[in-house]
């Protein structure tokens, strides 16, 4: 059987290791695929994203449990 070479990140694939990355369980598997295969600026852009979106939300949080 031919070894099978490994496909580029998809989209999902990418939002995905981001998410694992931000809470620190990656696997290892996944994280070898982002080395090898995956464009650096995407996931930097990906994380970025949801960085904002997490202080966002605590901001919205904090406001609404603390009001004023």
């Amino acid at each position: 059987m031919p070894e099978q070479q490994p496909q580029k990140p998809r989209f999902w694939d990418i939002v995905v290791s981001v998410l694992a990355a931000l809470f620190g369980v990656q696997s290892d598997k996944n994280r070898q695929r982002d080395f090898n295969h995956g464009n650096p600026a995407v996931y930097v852009a990906i994380g970025a994203v949801f960085v904002i979106l997490f202080v966002l939300t605590l901001v919205l949080v904090v406001n609404w449990v603390a009001p004023g």
